[in-house]
C-alpha cells in the first residue's frame, strides 16, 4: 500500500505516504509488535480512575507527537533545507520516543522502578523489528535514534530541541491531548502560532520569534495548571500510590505465597534480567489482569490494595502542603495510630506524597527569543515566565476515610486556622 491515513481526534488526518523515504519507514515502524504494543499502554496510567474520559493510549500519543515532528521541520526547511536529511532520524524518534514505556506509563515507572527512555534506546538498538527498518533506511540510524532519546544527542541542535526541550512535540502533543480526554479546559494551545515562530538562533539551535512569545507564554502556563489539576490531582496521586504499594507488597511477599505467570514473576522479583521479550510482554492488560487475580485469591493484605483499585474505594488525600517537614511526619504518625484503632493496617492506607514542581527550567533545554538581530533567553523578556522558574512543592497526606474528620481537626491545629 503506497499510503494510509490516521484520523486523529486533534491533529486531523495523519497521512502518510511510501513515497516519502521518511514517511515509508514510519510506516514500517508502526507496524512492528513493540510500537503495535502501545495500544495497550494507557497514556495516563490509572488516571480514568479520577477523569472517565482518561483512556488513550501511548500509540495515540505517539502517533500525535510525530505528526507535530512533520509540522516542526516543514517550518524550519525554509529556513535551513539541509534539515530534510535528518528527517527519518526525527520522524523515528518522535514516533519511538515511549515504545518503552511499561504498564500504566509514568505510574509503571514508580511501580517497577524503571525509565523508559532507557529502555526505548535498548529495544531500538536491539529489537531487530526496530532495528532493522531503521538501518535498511541508514546504516547508523537506529544508534542515532537511540542517541537521541536516551542521551539527547543529535547532529543538529534544532532536531535534539524538537524531540527533547522544554517546547518539544512531546509537551505540546500531551498537554492538548490529555487535557481533551479528561475534559479539562486548561490544555488549550495556540499550536499554529507557536509552529510558525519556530526559527533557527545564529548558533543553529532552536529559537523563537518574539511574535510567539504570549503563545509560548500560555503554553507554559497551561503545563503549570495541567500538572496541578491533572497530573499531580489528589485522586491521581492517590492511585498511583496504590498502585506501588501493590507491587511492592507483591514482591515482599514472594512468589511462594503470590500467584504470577512466567512474566510477571521476571517483573516483580527478576527486574534486571528483563529480556526484550519479557519487557514486551508486560502491558495493561497483563497488569490488570494480576490486579484483579490478587483481588480475588491473593494473600489478604495484597487482596485489599487491589481491591481498592479495582472496586474503586480509594483512600483520601488531604494536602499538607502548608505543613513543614516535621510537622507532615507528625500527623502522618497520627493517621497510622487512628487507622491502626479503626482496625486497618497503617502500611496499607497511610502514606505521604510529596513532589516539587517547577513550571519553567532556566537551565535545562531553556527557550530563547531571536528576531533576527537579537538572541536572548525567554525568561530574560517575559516577567510571567520568571515566574514560573521558582519551584513550588506539594504534599498530601494519604490515609482512609474512617480517619478524615478527626486528621483534618488536628491538621486545623496544626496550620493555627483554627480560632480557638
Amino acid at each position: 500500500m503506497g499510503s494510509r491515513t490516521y484520523h486523529d481526534p486533534l491533529h486531523g488526518a495523519i497521512r502518510l505516504d511510501r513515497a516519502v523515504p521518511a514517511e515509508a519507514l514510519v510506516i514500517d515502524l508502526i507496524d512492528t509488535a513493540p510500537f503495535q504494543r502501545l495500544r495497550r499502554i494507557r497514556q495516563l496510567g490509572p488516571a480514568y480512575l479520577t477523569f472517565h474520559g482518561a483512556e488513550s493510549s501511548r500509540f495515540t500519543h505517539s502517533l500525535g507527537v510525530l505528526q507535530l515532528a512533520r509540522q516542526a521541520l516543514t517550518a524550519l526547511l525554509h529556513l535551513e533545507p539541509a534539515l530534510e536529511g535528518q528527517a527519518g532520524v526525527l520522524y523515528a524518534a518522535a514516533l519511538l520516543h515511549d515504545v518503552g514505556h511499561g504498564p500504566l506509563s509514568h505510574s509503571g515507572e514508580e511501580m517497577f522502578g524503571l525509565k523508559h527512555e532507557r529502555w526505548s534506546g535498548r529495544l531500538i538498538r536491539e529489537h531487530p523489528d526496530l532495528r532493522g527498518p531503521l538501518e535498511a533506511f541508514a546504516p547508523g540510524c537506529a544508534d542515532a535514534v537511540a542517541d537521541l532519546l536516551e542521551h539527547g544527542q543529535a547532529d543538529h541542535a534544532a532536531i535534539k530541541a524538537l524531540v527533547s526541550s522544554q517546547l518539544d512535540c512531546d509537551r505540546l502533543d500531551y498537554l492538548l491531548r490529555d487535557s481533551y480526554s479528561t475534559g479539562t479546559s486548561y490544555g488549550s494551545l495556540d499550536l499554529e502560532r507557536i509552529l510558525a515562530s519556530l526559527t533557527l538562533a545564529p548558533d543553529g539551535g532552536l529559537a523563537l520569534h518574539p511574535k510567539g512569545l504570549m503563545a509560548v507564554e500560555h503554553y507554559l502556563v497551561v503545563r503549570n495548571l495541567m500538572y496541578r489539576s491533572v497530573y499531580n490531582h489528589r485522586l491521581n496521586v492517590v492511585c498511583n500510590w496504590l498502585l506501588s504499594r501493590c507491587i511492592a507488597e507483591a514482591r515482599q511477599l514472594g512468589p511462594e505465597r503470590v500467584w504470577a505467570d512466567a512474566v510477571m514473576a521476571r517483573w516483580l522479583w527478576q527486574p534486571q534480567q528483563l529480556d526484550l521479550a519479557t519487557f514486551l510482554g508486560n502491558d495493561d492488560i497483563r497488569t490488570g489482569y494480576h490486579l484483579q487475580r490478587w483481588c480475588e485469591e491473593g494473600p489478604a493484605g495484597l487482596q485489599e490494595l487491589s481491591r481498592r483499585l479495582l472496586e474503586r474505594r480509594l483512600l483520601r488525600a488531604t494536602d499538607v502542603s502548608a505543613l513543614a517537614a516535621e510537622q507532615r511526619l507528625t500527623l502522618l504518625a497520627r493517621a497510622g495510630r487512628l487507622s491502626a484503632q479503626a482496625g486497618l493496617d497503617p502500611e496499607r492506607c497511610c502514606g505521604l506524597h510529596q513532589q516539587q514542581n517547577r513550571g519553567y527550567h532556566p537551565y535545562k533545554g531553556g527557550l530563547r527569543l531571536w528576531d533576527g538581530h537579537q538572541l536572548g533567553a525567554l525568561e530574560q523578556r517575559s516577567a510571567l515566565v520568571r515566574s514560573l522558574i521558582q519551584p513550588s512543592e506539594t504534599a498530601w497526606l494519604i490515609h482512609p476515610p474512617e480517619v478524615t474528620t478527626a486528621l483534618r481537626r488536628e491538621l486545623e491545629l496544626e496550620s493555627g486556622d483554627n480560632p480557638a
